[in-house]
């Protein structure tokens, strides 16, 4: 659990403002946060582990399952249909927001016109990449059907080390390359661990 640091707001104000603004709310929310362990296991827990705990109904159950949800909707929306991607730091955001907290390996795709503005987020493959095939005609075959120029992948990994995996390096030149025959131009692969995302690009793996 974190504590107050330069006057912030810390884990259990933030939890009792939204299932309760009374003192009583902070002490439920201190015995939820004590017992999950922390924010990220609490908000991942199931509806049947959350409604045991005492002073949780159905009504700070569907409260507390809006907090995950607010989130990745609001980082989603910093690189909406037409949005010119400014920076690898709004690009990581948007993608940390979409994947950090999955329990399963997801593969997507961005797809960028010649002046890096969003044209489409895809999920393609969902699984992992040793276990599900990552098929590069699938991602040559989307890309031209919105006339990208440039490609961003991502994928997360559930373990939540970002840390890229031999296969995560042999599948990147696969689609380096299938890409590059058809002069669409892979900009970075990131992969996606909890609270971070590492970039292939940015280790030299492109």
């Amino acid at each position: 659990m974190k504590n107050r640091r330069n006057g912030e707001i810390t884990d259990v104000e933030l939890l009792a403002a939204v299932i309760s603004v009374n003192a009583p709310g902070q002490a439920a929310a201190t015995q939820l946060l004590h017992r999950f362990g922390g924010l990220r296991s609490l908000l991942h827990a199931s509806n049947a582990d959350l409604l045991d705990c005492d002073g949780i109904g159905h009504a700070r159950l569907a409260a507390l399952r809006a907090i995950p949800e607010l989130a990745r909707r609001y980082f989603e929306e910093s690189l909406p249909c037409g949005e010119t991607i400014r920076s690898p730091a709004d690009t990581e955001l948007f993608l940390k927001a979409r994947m950090q907290h999955l329990d399963h390996e997801l593969f997507c795709c961005l797809y960028l016109d010649n002046r890096h503005r969003v044209l489409r987020f895809d999920e393609l493959f969902r699984g992992t990449i040793d276990g599900t095939s990552v098929y590069p005609r699938e991602v040559v075959k989307e890309a031209l059907s919105v006339n990208a120029a440039a490609v961003i992948l991502a994928h997360n990994h559930p373990s939540g080390v970002a840390e890229p995996s031999q296969a995560d390096e042999r599948i990147t030149r696969r689609l380096k390359s299938a890409l590059e025959l058809v002069d669409i131009r892979l900009l970075d692969h990131l992969i996606v661990g909890e609270g971070k995302a590492t970039s292939l690009a940015s280790r030299g793996l492109l």
